[in-house]
């Protein structure tokens, strides 16, 4: 029983090293301050660094390297450190500093020499990098899920409710809308950030492995073959420019969900503003407003408030890694470990926000009344205009025709013209074959990890 609770740090059965280490001790100040958290972020990264230490294993015993024993041996403990991690109990120390010595060390410990070999033809600069992207492309597919599930909520939304609203400009009433239309309008921008993020996917299905520091290894490796193995699309060919895009990468991923968390912004603002009882609109579902702590009376929006205010952090987070690859030199610098937190946050932010705007939409009401109530006879002023136009009038001069009769418009004759149903089976179709796409992507990566791992 006490073996089987035992938390595994990767220092068991062995002496402890570094990976760089050369026979002097690190300073304990300087080894805080280089490690940071990292040993903490990587342990999100764990499972990824061994499945690519798997494929980097198999690649080795394809060139000779290791035997078909010392491959399955490796692969097994690999494994076990994925077990380990699942129950929790698999440490990543300090002075260990990241996920990369953690294995090794483990690997030593049980394996001896053979664990020694799993670095062959490789650096911990092209290690870490492929543990990243194989995480940011499932963690990827994981947003543009969470995206599809807004989509959907929001398309159901404005299928219930075509009811005819004041539409703003410059926070001034400005001319009828609707609020299905309102709810679509950020559908196509959604399906706008579904698009950016494939496009990105593209440029992050690359594989980096096997251009260790940046400048290859003096052996004949299979690049390829261990690309093809992790399920990405190609080899990231120039090792120079693998260790220049690091950073980049990351930046260019918080940049597509900077533009996501700005869409909530957008739409939170307007349920804050919309549900405000000067407004009345919209009517926030209880269970996701708080209270004061001392005025009875108060429904406070802080769910859609902190929804807004986390669409700052991750712009932060973007800007955050795109400062930190400002005036680096070509080749790696220890400045991209850095990037790796922005991101991790980024993602896990933009996820749950998502999905805590899929659930508020399914459970909002909208007052019909109001929205009725509030067409104030200003809406329809361009109306007036137009219908002097379609008499003759030249445009400039019903428009001045207008602003000197609006209080003899009649909204009756104009408002029918926005009780609209909008046709959105267009909208419908093209999430039905996002989804359709981002399930056979989905498959193909599980697919070939399941078969890596088997």
């Amino acid at each position: 029983m006490k073996h089987r609770n035992k938390v595994f740090s990767g220092l068991e059965n062995h002496g402890f090293s570094k990976l760089w280490d050369k026979g002097h001790d690190l300073n304990k100040k300087a080894e805080k301050f280089t490690v940071g958290d990292d040993c903490l972020l990587d342990q999100k990264l764990l499972y990824w660094d061994c499945v690519a230490s798997i494929a980097h294993a198999s690649m080795l015993k394809k060139i000779g390297i290791l035997t078909e024993k010392e491959f399955y041996e490796i692969k097994k403990r690999l494994l076990e450190i994925i077990e380990l991690d699942k129950k929790g109990k698999f440490q990543i120390k300090q002075e260990q500093e990241d996920s990369h010595t953690a294995i090794e060390n483990y690997l030593t410990g049980k394996l001896g020499e053979t664990g020694q070999k799993i670095h062959t033809a490789r650096s911990r600069n092209d290690q870490s990098f492929v543990n990243i992207k194989l995480y940011m492309k499932n963690e990827m597919l994981g947003t543009q899920e969470a995206i599809l599930e807004l989509c959907k909520a929001l398309l159901l939304f404005s299928r219930k409710n075509n009811v005819v609203f004041p539409g703003y400009t410059h926070m001034q009433k400005a001319m009828p809308s609707n609020v299905s239309l309102w709810a679509a309008s950020f559908i196509d921008s959604m399906i706008d950030n579904l698009m950016y993020i494939d496009s990105l996917y593209k440029i992050i299905d690359s594989c980096p492995l096997g251009s260790a520091a940046g400048y290859g290894v003096p052996l004949e490796i299979d690049r390829k073959y261990v690309s093809d193995l992790l399920g990405f699309s190609e080899v990231q060919d120039n090792a120079i420019y693998v260790q220049s895009s690091r950073g980049k990468t990351e930046a260019m991923l918080l940049s597509s969900l900077a533009n996501i968390m700005q869409d909530l912004n957008k739409l939170a603002t307007d349920l804050i503003l919309f549900s405000m009882p000067e407004f009345g609109y919209f009517e926030l579902p209880q269970e996701f407003c708080t209270g004061s702590s001392i005025m009875p009376q108060k429904k406070n929006p802080d769910v859609l408030e902190l929804l807004r205010a986390k669409s700052s952090v991750v712009l932060s987070l973007y800007l955050q890694a795109m400062s930190l690859i400002q005036n680096l030199p070509t080749g790696y610098n220890r400045d991209f470990q850095l990037a790796k937190k922005p991101l991790i946050e980024g993602i896990d932010i933009t996820k749950e926000s998502l999905s805590i705007a899929a659930e508020i939409l399914g459970k909002l009401k909208i007052d019909k009344e109001k929205c009725r109530a509030a067409m104030s006879k200003e809406l329809f002023a361009t109306d007036l205009a137009y219908e002097y136009v379609k008499k003759g009038m030249p445009f400039r001069k019903a428009y001045k025709t207008a602003a000197e009769n609006i209080d003899e418009i009649k909204t009756e004759s104009f408002i029918g013209r926005y009780n609209m149903k909008l046709d959105l089976d267009a909208a419908e179709k093209e999430i039905k074959d996002i989804e359709d796409k981002l399930t056979e992507k989905k498959k193909f990566l599980i697919g070939k990890i399941a078969s890596l791992l088997n």
